[in-house]
């Protein structure tokens, strides 16, 4: 069988996962009963239905018969689909299962065209050689302009230094959503998403490895199977592999290790189905390796030939974790000791190669990431699962050249109403931004700024306030470069519990004239707990535990004029925005809170004299 593998590769929301789903249908893919009436197919894990992004990679495998071709020549080809998360949070994910492809679909919205997230994803495959497809999605948006987004694509090549070869790329116009394509903009003519499908046969080579020669598999992803163990999944660059048969694991140290393969299976659709044996140029994934890691290889026992390891852009953005030790630690977690919360954070290293766990010397953790978002990521999944922990404030990762201290920053593109414009520009620049363009098109601004990784920190929630919710902001990793002169703190202290109890709507009406508060009533609240956010620069103590001294005397209409506003809940990354240098984010399954570090007073102030 012919075999074609190809990597989806899109800005967040550009309907990557909406076209899987479509040629998965097209190719009249069997799919379980669970998949068959649901949308968004690949888009598995509870995290990804609820934010409606895609953050692990996944395979995916349809057979397809060219109605091109010949009578007498006709054959089916098994193109294996990967669907790559968008966001450059996620870059590690990208970067691993492109090497397993020999193109890719780079999909482009109509309206929006190119992106930052897109110049990252296009900027890794170019680099690799890849052919590349470019699928003008969403043409039956309001608004969609199909020509001004090819040409801003061609421009994107052509910034990111592509070949002559790749400049030349194929076209393709669709509407995911409707499950059609077509080679010209007219959505009227077009039928089914066939055309992506002969586009691939046409255009993407056959993988070039050799079926005659020794083993060689690369690992760039990892499963888990409850029967099974631990599943490595790859490409078979050379060579054939059978089920139970002996190999040599070749780890990151250069170290060869004998194993046997347990189980072969290869994709069918959405699922693994077990092989007997499986060729070069197949996505295969295999069992039976307890200790394999991501960018090992697999190799003939006879003559075993380590792949190069993987290469992944470093971490930009760093936070300390560390055990519960509030007052109501280990009241609401499954897992809280410290031996646990490592335990897991280093299983998380086998998976995803952009992350880095240092034990500190004072029994907490320093976590690397790629951003505020991979890292919420982790944090929130580590809950779901029943663990109990405290993080501190996400800081930037320094890099020294030259005797220079240099800090990651980002380019950021904007689109917002002409009307709130001028108070992005003004926060912006507040935080050391740099415009590089702006454009108005029908009262809607456009504008990309360059700026530390830092003044992003805490701005999302600012953004969607000052846009009324109508602005839409992304960013991606640009360069190192030299820090801005000057930073302006926090302007806003905290309101901080001094006692612990339940909260009462007689202290809560209080001290709501004193800033926005977090909480509403009837939730339990421990001293130093922080409440809300102070009006004015410095922390302010409160008492939110604060009832009505009961008495005989009532007088009409007592209390009948105070308004309770409602509290503005923060969820876990509103809370990891939220916090200075001096409190932490306490996460259990069932509650977010923020805390000071020293949670007394008088202690706090006692060292802050001694520093």
């Amino acid at each position: 069988m012919n075999i074609r593998n190809i990597a989806i590769i899109a800005h967040v929301d550009h309907g990557k996962t909406t076209l899987v789903d479509a040629l998965l249908r097209q190719a009249n893919t069997k799919l379980s009963k669970e998949n068959s009436n649901k949308d968004l197919i690949m888009d598995s894990n509870d995290l990804e239905k609820e934010r409606g992004i895609t953050i692990f990679s996944k395979n995916a495998s349809v057979v397809w018969s060219s109605s091109a071709k010949a009578t007498a020549d006709k054959q089916d080809t098994k193109i294996n689909i990967i669907d790559t998360p968008g966001h450059a949070d996620f870059g590690g994910e990208v970067e691993r299962v492109l090497s397993m492809s020999e193109g890719c679909l780079l999909l482009v919205d109509a309206k929006e065209g190119p992106m930052p997230q897109t110049r990252f994803v296009l900027k890794k495959a170019l680099s690799l050689g890849l052919r590349i497809i470019v699928v003008i999605n969403k043409i039956d948006k309001d608004g969609a302009n199909p020509d001004q987004a090819v040409n801003k694509t061609f421009d994107l090549f052509v910034e990111l230094g592509a070949e002559d070869r790749l400049l030349d790329f194929p076209i393709v116009f669709a509407s995911a959503k409707q499950g059609k394509a077509g080679l010209e903009q007219d959505l009227s003519k077009m039928t089914d998403i066939s055309p992506i499908f002969e586009t691939i046969l046409k255009e993407i080579p056959a993988p070039t490895g050799k079926a005659d020669k020794p083993l060689q598999m690369l690992i760039t992803t990892l499963a888990q199977d409850n029967f099974k163990g631990k599943i490595g999944i790859g490409r078979i660059h050379n060579g054939t592999i059978h089920a139970g048969e002996d190999i040599i694991h070749i780890n990151r140290n250069g170290e060869q290790l004998k194993a046997r393969v347990a189980s072969l299976m290869t994709f069918t659709g959405l699922d693994r189905v077990e092989a007997e044996q499986a060729q070069a140029g197949d996505i295969v994934a295999i069992a039976g390796i307890e200790d394999i890691t991501i960018g090992e290889t697999i190799a003939d026992k006879d003559n075993p030939i380590a792949l190069p390891l993987l290469d992944v852009d470093q971490p930009t953005v760093k936070m300390q974790f560390m055990v519960n030790n509030s007052p109501f630690s280990g009241k609401e977690g499954q897992f809280s000791t410290s031996r646990q919360v490592r335990e897991r954070l280093h299983k998380e290293l086998q998976t995803d190669m952009a992350l880095r766990v240092e034990d500190a010397d004072d029994g907490t953790w320093i976590v690397s990431g790629r951003g505020e978002l991979h890292l919420a990521i982790l944090i929130e999944r580590l809950r779901r699962e029943g663990y109990e922990l405290q993080v501190g404030r996400p800081h930037v990762i320094t890099k020294e050249e030259d005797g220079k201290t240099l800090v990651p920053y980002e380019w950021v593109a904007i689109e917002v109403p002409q009307d709130y414009a001028g108070a992005v520009i003004e926060k912006l620049g507040k935080r050391n931004g740099v415009m590089q363009e702006t454009r108005t098109e029908n009262n809607i601004s456009f504008m990309e700024f360059l700026i530390p990784t830092r003044g992003l920190f805490g701005y999302r929630n600012e953004f969607l306030t000052d846009t009324k919710g109508m602005g839409i902001m992304h960013s991606v990793f640009h360069e190192y470069a030299q820090d801005a002169a000057s930073w302006r703190e926090r302007e806003q202290g905290s309101l901080v519990s001094m006692e612990s109890g339940q909260t009462n709507s007689y202290g809560l009406l209080n001290i709501q004239k004193r800033g926005a508060l977090f909480l509403g009533t009837q939730v339990q609240v421990y001293k130093g707990q922080v409440i809300g956010q102070h009006s004015r620069p410095g922390d302010l103590r409160v008492n939110p535990t604060k009832a009505k001294e009961l008495s005989n005397m009532r007088s009409k209409g007592e209390g009948v004029t105070e308004h309770f506003s409602v509290p503005h809940v923060m969820d876990l990354e509103d809370s990891l925005q939220y916090i200075g240098d001096d409190e932490l984010v306490e996460i259990t399954p069932l509650n977010i809170r923020m805390r000071k570090i020293v949670l007394d007073e008088n202690e706090e102030r006692r060292k802050a004299k001694q520093k």
